[in-house]
């Protein structure tokens, strides 16, 4: 875990979340997200918010205090909707999966294509990350939690799991396929993407040496 204080939990507004009133969150939330999704970046205003969801500006105002923090509201939902897809996806796999091989075969395939469905407004958090503290303290606390979740699944097939340090073994395994993923989602530092190699020849051979790696003496 990181050894910075995690910012504290973000309000996604600051009106209570009452019937009608909840709705209108809701659908100001979901049109903000959707012109960020389609446009690729932050650059909407708050009128196409009120013009698209058929909300007022004055109701829009009552909920945030502005751009930002409707935007910040944005990117804590997708945070927490990653991280609960996260943790649907390692409970299924710890169901089904025999033994470690199978695992590490289904995570990378399951995982990669839970990150690529958040990608977008992963890349987003991501860019806000660099100028804003709080979503910056959410995002490592996020990632420290999906590393220490996806270590704990690893080392369910502990007997499995060769030398004499498990847990450094998944959590390499873990970094390795994170960055590989990442790299090709173009999550990250550089929007670049890594697209040499095809995406399911790149999974079956970052599975084959990860489940190698972990049962190595």
């Amino acid at each position: 875990m990181s050894e910075e204080t995690p910012a504290p939990p973000l309000p996604l507004s600051r009106a209570p979340l009452q019937g009608r009133s909840k709705a209108t969150l809701e659908r100001m939330q979901a049109t903000a997200r959707e012109l960020m999704l389609e446009r690729g970046n932050e650059d909407f205003t708050l009128q196409e918010v009120s013009s698209r969801g058929q909300v007022s500006i004055g109701s829009i105002y009552l909920r945030f205090e502005g751009k930002d923090a409707l935007v910040r509201a944005v990117l804590v939902q997708a945070m927490q909707d990653l991280r609960d897809a996260e943790d649907a996806m390692l409970e299924r796999l710890l169901r089904h999966c025999r033994n470690i091989g199978e695992f590490v075969e289904n995570y990378i395939a399951d995982y990669a294509e839970v990150l690529r469905l958040h990608a977008p407004l992963l890349r987003l958090a991501m860019l806000r990350a660099q100028q804003d503290v709080q979503i910056s303290g959410l995002g490592k606390q996020a990632a420290d939690d999906a590393v220490a979740a996806s270590m704990r699944a690893f080392l369910e097939y502990r007997a499995e799991i060769g030398g004499d340090d498990a847990e450094l073994r998944a959590h390499s395994a873990y970094q390795i396929i994170f960055a590989t993923l990442a790299r090709r989602l173009s999550l990250g530092s550089t929007s670049e993407s890594s697209p040499t190699q095809d995406w399911d020849s790149l999974k079956g051979e970052l599975a084959r040496m990860c489940t190698a790696y972990l049962r190595s003496a």
